[in-house]
């Protein structure tokens, strides 16, 4: 099982951060960067799922974790937060069943048996697709992407505003991850210099050991504005999505006999996403965009 985990920040000093703010698919994806953060639309706005008929639902449980912000988390008052607390909810008002949701939180490590023995219905908790998981496991569709993004450091010499500018100069990446593949296939002409952790690859950005660096978006959009980079540096070009090197996305993940409720957060996924209130969700914990 693998999550979409934020490795390389203090989770306790990104929840506090988060509260103090008030908390398809190709080879490679180029979203232009807009005034306002927006999300991209996962759901072609033609499309109409059918909204299956859950009267015969006794519950809906979701299961998720506490040690993902700003995704999922405990408030400084001890209660579920975060994006996918939120997006839970809002699925449950969409399908008209809010009195039967119950959201649990449990270690990552028990969702998967937890979900198997129906202890709950549905896990929100950023759990990346693979093909071992599909073959135990059906999914929904994704509802939010997490993009790979150029931060550089704005002492080094580049000139231009797109990452063509980037040839020749040194751009760090945390080695035997999909980002260093990502970059080595699509960006072969810059300098690649890699790095044990992702630490150690942001210490060098700000020191200027290297000009630039390539990675998640969420967890460089957060590094940025954090005190941590002493305000050395600033997002660069992007974002960039990959199905091939990222994966699929945020999904929910659902046992495999469940078609109909399956098929109902499809539906309300797509409703909140063509009424924008999936864009709400996103500015609450992303002010500043990860695209």
């Amino acid at each position: 099982m693998v999550q979409f985990k934020l490795a390389s920040l203090n989770l306790k000093g990104l929840c506090s951060f988060l509260l103090c703010m008030v908390v398809f698919f190709c080879p490679l994806s180029l979203f232009a960067q807009q005034a306002a953060p927006s999300l991209p639309l996962l759901f072609d706005s033609r499309e109409r799922l059918a909204k299956p008929d859950l009267s015969s639902l006794v519950r809906l449980r979701f299961l998720t974790t506490i040690d993902f912000p700003p995704f999922n988390f405990t408030d400084q008052n001890g209660k579920l937060a975060g994006f996918n607390i939120d997006l839970a909810r809002e699925i449950c008002d969409e399908l008209e069943i809010a009195s039967k949701c119950q959201i649990q939180a449990l270690p990552f490590v028990d969702l998967n048996a937890a979900l198997a023995a129906s202890q709950g219905d549905a896990v929100i908790a950023g759990i990346a697709v693979s093909e071992e998981l599909r073959r135990q496991f059906a999914f929904s569709r994704p509802y939010l992407m997490l993009p790979a993004r150029f931060v550089r450091n704005l002492k080094a010499p580049i000139k231009g505003e797109d990452a063509s500018v980037l040839a020749d100069h040194s751009v760090g990446v945390v080695k035997k991850t999909a980002h260093e593949a990502m970059l080595s296939a699509y960006f072969p002409k810059v300098k690649v210099v890699s790095f044990d952790s992702k630490d150690a690859l942001l210490v060098a950005l700000r020191e200027g050991k290297v000009e630039a660096a390539f990675a998640d978006s969420l967890q460089l959009s957060f590094w940025v504005s954090s005190q941590a980079s002493a305000k050395c540096c600033a997002l660069f070009d992007g974002p960039y999505l990959s199905e091939q090197f990222l994966g699929e996305g945020m999904t929910i993940m659902l046992r495999q006999k469940d078609d109909v409720l399956t098929a109902a957060l499809d539906h309300a996924l797509a409703a909140l996403s063509r009424s924008g209130r999936l864009q709400e969700i996103y500015l609450r914990y992303f002010p500043y965009g990860l695209y």
